[in-house]
């Protein structure tokens, strides 16, 4: 049984990839990058409202810059303004989230060829927060922080190593990472839960959101063991090689630093490490004794 006072720490992610979310108006009017952030919305209040000592944060990621809301970030002063008989700071929270995530969209800019989502360098952000607040507790306190992940464009290969190492500070720091993928599968968010004990889930039903966040990711990890929640999925654990960020099944590794690449070099193109190559050897015809003539 979880103390009264141990904090319970929710950092969600949400993919606002405006190139996504522009095809995605196109595809299916009914489900747009306001209705998801309506279910996010409903998530983080439900999850605020459970117990006191819970805390949220809302990270916006974005093609180009990663936007952050946390808890207690400004929205004093306002606290009394809804009359309509909510509970006000979560009334503030919601407004301090559309605005932060509508500042996103309108101040940056798509530039050239970077369409891909930085969902790194948002999860870094992520880890650095959560480890700003444990450094914060009292005395005493106990701190259990997850990461939940709303996934929309694809995976980028070239993010590859980036993503990696997220995912095993998180799993150095016991930090659990779930993802709920609203198209295409993601092999990285695959490894991610599976290696950080999350789940992952890509919802069969996109207008339907919100009540696939509050049945399977609003509990903790100890009140799941008592649910029935959708079986794990099958996990795509093929890796990204560094020359050409190809996801590939076979391939050739460094045995110094360990990287990987899908055709053969005799150089390590990472740490610049040459390979002794024992090649064949020539084989020198025998010459045949010419028999003297008797």
């Amino acid at each position: 049984m979880a103390s009264e006072d141990e904090i319970n720490l929710l950092v969600i992610v949400v993919d606002v990839n405006p190139i996504w979310w522009g095809q995605q108006a196109q595809r299916e009017p009914e489900f747009t990058l306001s209705k998801c952030l309506d279910a996010v919305m409903v998530v983080g209040n439900s999850h605020m409202a459970m117990t006191r000592t819970n805390k949220l944060a809302v990270i916006a990621s974005h093609c180009q810059d990663s936007k952050s809301w946390r808890g207690g970030d400004g929205g004093g002063d306002d606290a009394s303004s809804s009359g309509d008989g909510k509970y006000e700071l979560l009334s503030v929270a919601n407004n301090l989230i559309a605005e932060e995530i509508r500042n996103v969209m309108s101040k940056t800019e798509v530039r050239g060829n970077s369409t891909d989502t930085l969902l790194a360098g948002s999860l870094a952000k992520a880890l650095c927060y959560i480890h700003r607040v444990s450094k914060d507790l009292e005395v005493g306190q106990e701190i259990k922080s997850r990461i939940l992940v709303i996934k929309a464009a694809e995976d980028c290969a070239l993010q590859y190593m980036n993503f990696m190492n997220v995912i095993f500070a998180a799993q150095k720091q016991n930090i659990l990472i779930d993802a709920c993928v609203l198209d295409s599968d993601s092999g990285l968010l695959q490894q991610a839960c599976d290696i950080t004990g999350g789940l992952y889930l890509k919802i069969p039903q996109k207008h339907a959101l919100a009540q696939y966040l509050l049945w399977v990711f609003l509990p903790d990890s100890e009140q799941r063991s008592q649910l029935m929640l959708p079986p794990p999925a099958h996990v795509d654990y093929r890796a990204a090689c560094f020359c050409h960020r190809n996801l590939i099944e076979i391939g050739y590794v460094c045995s110094v630093c360990l990287s990987i690449f899908c055709n053969f070099s005799p150089i390590c193109t990472t740490c610049e490490t040459a390979f002794k190559i024992q090649l064949p050897q020539m084989v020198k015809p025998k010459k045949k004794k010419l028999k003297q003539a008797t």
